[in-house]
């Protein structure tokens, strides 16, 4: 197949059941058909039909578009993609009505291409295909772990080197400059199908890298840390910190209701973290190479309000983020 025809092999299969794939003219519909050395392949590729999902005006920050694709900065509150009990308000109903014609199609729909997703109350930057060549490359990099992703969270506790507790935990251990490394399965819960859970010997294997980046309250006893993946599971960095015993504030599925110490934040820091009605998570950067001139892209978003705001009342300094 040559490569600037841009045609998945699920595509490809779509199209041989439409009847839509010749051999040496004949109209073949069977993928188990043998083809032998010289037969013509014909391929006719449909114009991109409009999609079913509906385009709604909903403001977006945009971080940078081009022809192939969109980066922006989600906030905390939007689902990425339509699903049952989300239909509308979603940033794939956003993008359909902010390209418009842009999208030159992907999968055979005049749609925008999701290639990662960042959970509904977790802000920060996501890239989107607006077409078929840039969804295969994107997908192709996150696929392979080439896709540099940081996020900035604000937990329980600090993931030390120091404190023994974190020493003992099955699948975490430390590598050097105090860098936790965190390294399980991830599966579904067994009981809760909504949830994930750590599991050894099964699942899908999920590795998150944690770094302090500021300490919080007098003494410590939370922090504001930078995670980054190197494999990206659903609601891994939820699960993975709660794992090691340093769940973040706010998160109403893994985190709980902890009480931080009146007298190691104050009063109003001890309220801001009882609260937070989120997780306090943001995707801080993204980095890739472009899925089409091969450039290497950069793009970074700031803490939200909501959270720099609780930064602040525990103590920290959002500008020094």
């Amino acid at each position: 197949m040559p490569e600037q025809a841009d045609l998945s092999r699920s595509r490809i299969g779509r199209l041989l059941a439409d009847g839509a794939i010749l051999i040496d003219g004949v109209v073949v519909t069977d993928a188990k058909t043998k083809v032998a050395e010289g037969a013509e392949v014909e391929i006719t590729v449909p114009e991109a039909v409009e999609s079913h999902m509906q385009a709604e005006d909903i403001p977006l920050e945009i971080l940078y578009e081009d022809d192939d694709l969109i980066v922006v900065n989600k906030p905390a509150g939007m689902v990425v993609h339509p699903a049952p009990g989300s239909h509308e308000g979603t940033l794939v109903n956003a993008l359909m009505h902010h390209c418009g014609d842009t999208l030159s199609g992907v999968g055979g729909e005049k749609r925008p291409g999701i290639v990662h997703r960042i959970d509904k109350e977790t802000s920060g930057v996501l890239v989107v295909a607006k077409s078929d060549r840039a969804h295969h490359g994107l997908a192709e990099q996150f696929a392979n772990h080439t896709v540099e992703r940081h996020y900035r969270a604000i937990c329980y506790g600090v993931p030390d080197r120091a404190d023994p507790r974190v020493h003992g935990v099955r699948g975490v251990n430390f590598e050097p400059g105090n860098i936790l490394k965190i390294q399980t399965g991830l599966d579904r819960h067994r009981t809760d199908r909504q949830r994930q859970a750590v599991v050894f010997g099964g699942g899908r294997h999920a590795v998150t890298r944690v770094r302090i980046v500021a300490p919080l309250g007098n003494p410590p006893v939370a922090a504001l840390v930078d995670c980054w993946l190197e494999t990206g599971r659903t609601h891994q960095i939820r699960v993975h910190m709660t794992h090691c015993g340093h769940a973040l504030i706010g998160d109403p599925t893994y985190g709980g209701k902890r009480k931080l110490a009146e007298k190691a934040v104050g009063t109003a820091g001890q309220a801001a973290a009882l609260a937070f009605p989120r997780q306090a998570l943001h995707a801080a950067t993204l980095g890739f190479l472009h899925p089409v001139t091969g450039e290497a892209m950069s793009f970074e978003a700031p803490l939200p309000d909501d959270m720099a705001g609780l930064l602040l009342a525990l103590g920290g300094d959002p500008a020094a983020v």
